[in-house]
């Protein structure tokens, strides 16, 4: 509760294929810890193995990967919040970029979460305590899983379209 008894606004949490600008706080021998500008306070990290090498290697080597202050253009592959405030994973790989591809849980077959993509992401969560997953889903996938009674049909289609 805020000062004036009420409740404090919502935190606004990226989703996987949410394109965000990204500054490298520190280095790691598995990657980079980075800041997020416009999710102040949300910790977020970027694997070697989502950072492009130059050199063919399936992780970016120490001296392909962005440096402490440099500001990259990422996408964010993945958000953990099994424990705490939550944590985000991050891709700078070109073709993540251009389209962030994903396994549907339904079906296992790949969709994409990026914008104007055939995928969304579900936040799964219980009352019985903090932390929650995301599933990642086609549409498709997803209006099949409704019942075909359910009033949420009318509205995956419009999730994240402004509709």
């Amino acid at each position: 509760m805020d000062s004036d008894g009420s409740a404090p606004p919502a935190r606004v949490l990226p989703v996987p294929g949410t394109p965000v600008r990204a500054v490298v706080v520190g280095e790691r021998p598995w990657g980079a810890v980075v800041r997020l500008p416009e999710y102040e306070g949300m910790p977020a990290s970027i694997d070697a193995a989502a950072i492009d090498s130059l050199s063919g290697s399936p992780i970016a080597l120490p001296g392909e990967r962005p440096r402490v202050g440099e500001e990259v253009a990422a996408v964010v592959q993945q958000l953990r919040q099994w424990t705490g405030a939550g944590r985000v994973r991050l891709s700078t790989r070109s073709a993540d970029l251009a389209a962030l591809r994903w396994r549907c849980d339904f079906c296992m077959g790949e969709t994409v979460l990026s914008p104007g993509g055939d995928g969304v992401t579900m936040e799964v969560r219980a009352a019985d305590g903090p932390g929650a997953h995301s599933v990642i889903v086609h549409r498709d996938c997803l209006l099949g899983a409704l019942h075909p009674d359910s009033l949420e049909r009318a509205r995956v289609p419009k999730a994240g379209r402004g509709g």
